[in-house]
């Protein structure tokens, strides 16, 4: 039986987000200082990965995420991860499952008014894609945003992925997402089609991937950068207000998704 949960009025819910960042060494500690500096004043309540958590098979993994996250503990941030195409190179990534709270490659997160739907986008299974129509079709009062690493639609150092666009894209608009978050392409890209916004954030710590211009049948780019940086998320009833920010702390896009 579902579980309906009336979001209090007024409820705000903070949730950063940062993808390709597990390169350990000066770049991964940077980004880790600015997300520190940027929460202090912009509490959050949720870290999301968006996957390649971890560049060195796991050699490093550990030693690099306490260094640059074990400060989330003490600050009251929880973490959600997502799994990358280099994270399950060793053992399908089970290595991350604990420092990134995964019960498993793909589940649900309900933090107060929102609810998380992570996928493991390294394996589109006839069997995760069953499991997203049902949680998608099952009612819900939370706000939902959608989580994994391969974007539907990037134009960079990589192209969207088919398998998404034929299997969840559908989906993400018969059952309303409003807003889908990705990794993969090492830059910042924004995409809207048939109400769904996404949001492509790549750009965690690995070298930065130039822009190229969309194939044809692309939903248009808003808005696109080649910079390191992460994302914030201010989740209420009447929206989420989505900022983008460089590891300066400059705020390079600015975005309301109703």
């Amino acid at each position: 039986m579902a579980l309906f949960v009336v979001p209090p009025a007024g409820a705000e819910t903070g949730i950063l987000a940062v993808g390709d960042f597990g390169v350990g060494g000066e770049r991964q500690r940077l980004l880790g200082a600015a997300v520190r500096d940027y929460e202090s004043s912009h509490p959050a309540e949720l870290l999301v990965t968006l996957g390649d958590n971890d560049y060195t098979l796991g050699r490093s993994f550990a030693r690099n995420w306490t260094s640059t996250f074990g400060w989330l503990q003490a600050a009251g941030v929880g973490v959600a991860g997502a799994l990358g195409n280099h994270d399950v190179a060793v053992d399908r990534g089970r290595y991350e499952f604990e420092f990134l709270g995964m019960p498993a490659p793909y589940y649900v997160r309900r933090v107060k008014d929102v609810e998380l739907i992570v996928l493991d986008s390294t394996a589109i299974t006839t069997s995760q894609t069953r499991w997203l129509r049902r949680t998608l079709a099952r009612r819900s009062l939370l706000r939902r945003v959608v989580a994994f690493h391969h974007p539907a639609y990037t134009c960079g150092g990589h192209r969207g992925s088919s398998t998404v666009q034929r299997s969840w894209v559908p989906l993400f608009e018969r059952y309303r997402v409003r807003l889908v978050l990705s990794g993969h392409d090492h830059n910042y890209q924004r995409f809207k089609r048939r109400g769904v916004t996404y949001v492509v954030h790549g750009g965690g710590g690995a070298g930065a991937y130039p822009l190229r211009s969309c194939p044809r049948g692309y939903p248009a780019r808003i808005r696109a950068r080649a910079t390191h940086g992460f994302l914030h998320l201010a989740v209420a009833p009447a929206g989420v207000d989505v900022v983008v920010v460089d590891v300066s702390g400059e705020t390079i896009d600015r975005f309301r998704v109703t």
